[in-house]
């Protein structure tokens, strides 16, 4: 498969990437993210995630490559699309997976207004390796297709389910599927964590200094705390 050579800053395609990457609401209408690095690659391809196009740094293509379309850049041109300083490529970009209609999860992870990228990142990629198949994002959280959650997730967002939603619609989701609403939050009516069966429920944190909403918090049946020793 031939690569088609690309060395302009001014082509289409690297508008998309340069847009991709710095743009959440070009991200959104687009329903696209964008990848940095083989590893990421090999775990897309691992996952059957949606690949749209590989963008190669100066290269060839090599062995296994998907059926996409693939582009060589210039040194300059990828050093100008890609997010990341002096990366070795190859950069893609991936089709954003909405949520099933059919899914009915039994462990939920909910993130509300969690607003630093690697903090999101890292609880996809704690999820993923927990069996957790569901994250609900709400308020003001960071955007998991931001090329800083992306690297923070290390491809947990190719198999982690992901919902952004508002709080109403996230418990009414709740009550469909059975599953009690739990807040860690540092209250005086809080419960051990360890005294709460967490096998069927939604765990909610919140942001990094204020913790969770009076709202959510007033939607909860069980209020959380992790002992500190």
């Amino acid at each position: 498969m031939d690569a088609e050579r690309i060395s302009s800053r001014k082509n289409k395609y690297i508008a998309h990437l340069r847009a991709l990457a710095s743009d959440a609401d070009y991200r959104y209408a687009c329903a696209e993210y964008l990848c940095d690095g083989i590893k990421l690659l090999s775990e897309a391809l691992a996952n059957g995630a949606d690949i749209a196009e590989i963008y190669l740094r100066g290269a060839k293509p090599a062995g296994n490559m998907p059926e996409v379309p693939v582009y060589s850049l210039s040194e300059d041109v990828f050093d100008y699309a890609s997010p990341l300083e002096h990366s070795p490529g190859p950069l893609f970009t991936v089709r954003a997976k909405p949520l099933p209609e059919s899914v009915r999860p039994e462990r939920v992870i909910v993130l509300e207004n969690v607003q630093d990228p690697g903090n999101v990142g890292t609880v996809l990629r704690t999820a993923a390796a927990l069996g957790t198949e569901l994250v609900v994002l709400l308020g003001d959280c960071a955007d998991p297709y931001n090329p800083k959650t992306v690297r923070a997730a290390m491809g947990a967002l190719f198999r982690q389910r992901l919902w952004e939603t508002d709080l109403a619609t996230l418990c009414a989701k709740l009550r469909e599927w059975e599953l009690p609403l739990c807040g860690a939050a540092l209250r005086a009516e809080s419960v051990d964590v360890k005294c709460v069966s967490l096998r069927r429920a939604a765990i909610a944190v919140g942001n990094e200094g204020r913790g969770l909403t009076d709202a959510l918090l007033e939607k909860c049946d069980t209020k959380i705390i992790l002992p500190m020793t």
